[in-house]
């Protein structure tokens, strides 16, 4: 049985910060100039406190359940991909989004994995389908301002807020599929990229001040080593299985994280730079929203015919990494 994505639908908070606003607004010890160099980010998205992930992941998945021309009581599950839920321990973020959506038939789980979280619950979701369901909602949202240093300026320039979504569902011809899926994980690096308290391994105290140790911490020259072998493996190995040039590809979307990064793989893999989406500039680092806010742009602008192959890659806390290969 092929699955296929039926629509897509994303979301970005109204408050969009700009690098020099960033510098002014939190105090940042940085420029546009510098932040542009190092990372390719011109702005990022910044939810207001009366927003929560779920929040933003209920209107990018409104969007896609409304461009599907289904209701949300048609879904069979809820995926949600997230490394920001709305809780840290439980309820599950997804359980109260199937409740805001009214999805009333629908089982629902979180799926913490990262910035490759999306590429992960995109496999997760077609196997749902393959073994009976009939539409699943995927998606991926992110409120990583909430857990940042603002005095850390290595990282804090990095992230930003947003969610998308997409609606699976059986195929009605192999015009459009997921064709294969490539996932792995290097855990050897999982202390690479860490919110080192609040979990069981270092709880929280009561009583106990909030220090550096309570934000996103990266140790930066090791994820960007491991982010540029990962992105080359995924593309070459899913390139390398289906036999497919280039030119056969319309795309490779990759989780945006840095500019450099992608240049560094497109260059060890010796394809054209511009094969590869970017949107990176404007939206910052989203984690697991980036690679369905960036599908739901180049829908919404054409870039996408049905039929084309798109490759999507993801790669980032775990350390996993992963990719999608589709036929749009």
């Amino acid at each position: 049985m092929a699955v296929e994505i039926l629509s897509v639908g994303a979301y970005t908070p109204k408050n969009r910060v700009t690098n020099d606003a960033l510098a002014d607004i939190y105090k940042v010890d940085t420029s546009d100039e510098w932040i542009m160099s190092h990372t390719g980010i011109g702005s990022r998205y910044i939810a207001s406190e009366k927003e929560t992930c779920t929040s933003i992941a209920f209107e990018a998945s409104k969007i896609a359940i409304e461009k599907a021309g289904i209701k949300a009581n048609d879904l069979d599950c809820v995926i949600f991909a997230s490394s920001t839920p709305d809780y840290k321990t439980f309820p599950a973020s997804s359980s109260i989004l199937q409740e805001l959506l009214g999805a009333e038939n629908a089982g629902a789980f979180d799926l913490n994995q990262g910035c490759t979280g999306f590429i992960y619950g995109l496999e997760v979701g077609r196997s749902l389908i393959v073994g009976g369901m009939k539409k699943v909602l995927v998606v991926g949202a992110e409120k990583l301002t909430s857990h940042l240093n603002w005095e850390d300026r290595n990282t804090c320039v990095l992230f930003g807020d947003g969610a998308g979504a997409v609606i699976l569902t059986e195929s009605v011809s192999d015009d459009s599929k997921i064709i294969d899926s490539f996932l792995r994980s290097e855990g050897s690096g999982a202390e690479c990229l860490k919110v080192h308290k609040g979990g069981s391994k270092y709880p929280l105290i009561a009583g106990q001040v909030v220090d550096d140790h309570s934000f996103i911490y990266m140790d930066g020259r090791n994820v960007y080593n491991f982010a540029v072998r990962a992105v080359a493996d995924v593309v070459r190995i899913l390139m390398e299985k289906h036999n497919l040039s280039e030119d056969d590809l319309k795309y490779i979307v990759p989780h945006q994280a840095n500019k450099r990064i992608i240049q560094a793989a497109a260059k060890r893999l010796g394809l054209n730079f511009n094969k590869f989406f970017l949107n990176i500039e404007e939206f910052a680092n989203t984690s697991a929203a980036t690679v369905p806010i960036a599908l739901n742009e180049m829908d919404e602008k054409g870039l996408l015919v049905k039929g084309d192959l798109i490759l999507t890659v993801g790669f980032g806390a775990g350390l996993a990494y992963g990719g999608n290969l589709l036929r749009w």
